[in-house]
């Protein structure tokens, strides 16, 4: 059930969320193992050391104070996961984001939502329409949401302005990216929301851009790519939207339009062809005002102390069989014949310590 945490609480959370090589999926194991974030920043130097590597300075008490002083201060607040008003669709993801930083009307996270994402450099035409699909979808009662980025990503939160919409941005919560969207960031965080995982000040940098699509598709019942290159950003919000239950809708181009060949690909995977606003609600109309899918939990009762000497039994035959390329944790498990919880031990001690990398669909690789 949701809970409201303490304050002491708060900063033990985002300590344990600033630590390196934290991840949502790492946080969440951590909080399961040891039962709360003080106790698991307690134990982190331990499994750092046990994984290879050594710890750096853990953030104080008095750093997550300031951080959480100068978020109020800017007119911001952090919602933590097991909280009442945290983003249902991202709380049902596995696994959520530990804390977000929020910025502007709250009241938006309890909405239903969709995402309009696509190409920066977009078409004349494909800035209209996704900010025509933005005002019908608002209008009609759904946040949309996007990333902020140039093209249509503006043109979406454009067309939405007037109803409602949701900005996730890749830095903190108070840096403007790209600097031209200084007006439509004004004018997002006094009617609309401002979202991030980012701590505040932090500059966007390219490996944050993946988790900020994260965001965009969990938040979200379902993904719009109006236009979207091969290889782009777009689709990589589209592949978690897949990985999150999410639907999938595609704006179809002309073959010619490199910008095109993203959506036309996702039309031939199965994505929903969409041209109207009425396209999007003929799928979701069923399931909107229902619960998101919840993720399955391994949660096998092992002791702490058979989990530990089991992952000295397999750690070697685990490194061995990891390498480069990203390999399932499912078939990490299979290979060593050890239980899940066994495995997910040993693949965490390595995460900490810096050494393994985790990538979309249950895949990890060496970092």
């Amino acid at each position: 059930m949701p809970y409201r945490l303490s304050d002491n609480e708060r900063r033990a959370w985002f300590r344990l969320a600033r630590v390196p090589h934290v991840g949502p999926v790492t946080f969440a194991q951590l909080l399961a193992r040891f039962g709360s974030a003080t106790a698991a920043l307690a134990e982190v130097p331990r499994l750092v050391r046990r994984g290879g590597g050594e710890i750096a300075k853990l953030p104080s008490d008095d750093d997550a104070r300031r951080e959480l002083e100068a978020l109020a201060k800017f007119g911001g607040r952090m919602i933590a996961s097991v909280e009442p008003d945290y983003p249902r669709g991202l709380a049902a993801l596995d696994a959520p984001p530990p804390m977000i930083s929020v910025a502007g009307q709250t009241v938006l996270l309890s909405r239903e939502m969709i995402a309009i994402v696509g190409a920066r450099n977009a078409s004349a035409l494909g800035r209209k329409l996704a900010s025509r699909l933005g005002s019908d979808l608002s209008a009609a009662g759904l946040v949309v949401v996007s990333g902020m980025a140039r093209g249509i990503d503006t043109a979406a939160h454009e067309g939405a302005l007037a109803s409602g919409t949701c900005a996730v941005v890749a830095g903190g919560i108070d840096v403007v990216y790209p600097p031209e969207n200084a007006w439509l960031y004004d004018r997002i965080r006094a009617e609309g929301i401002v979202v991030s995982e980012m701590p505040l000040g932090q500059t966007p940098q390219a490996r944050h851009f993946p988790r900020r699509n994260r965001i965009v598709s969990g938040l979200a019942r379902g993904v719009i790519v109006v236009e979207a290159a091969e290889g782009s950003g777009s689709l990589i919000t589209a592949n978690f939207a897949l990985e999150q239950n999410r639907e999938v809708f595609a704006v179809p181009g002309s073959p010619l339009d490199p910008r095109a060949k993203g959506a036309n690909g996702l039309l031939r995977q199965g994505a929903v062809l969409t041209e109207t606003a009425e396209d999007v609600f003929a799928v979701l109309n069923p399931i909107l005002g229902g619960g998101f899918r919840e993720p399955a939990r391994d949660l096998e009762g092992l002791s702490p102390v058979v989990v530990e000497v089991e992952a000295d039994r397999v750690r070697t035959l685990i490194e061995e069989a990891l390498g480069p390329a990203p390999v399932g944790v499912d078939e990490l498990i299979r290979l060593c014949g050890a239980p899940a919880a066994v495995v997910l031990t040993v693949l965490l001690e390595l995460e900490l310590a810096g050494r393994l990398a985790r990538h979309p669909g249950n895949r990890v690789s060496w970092a």
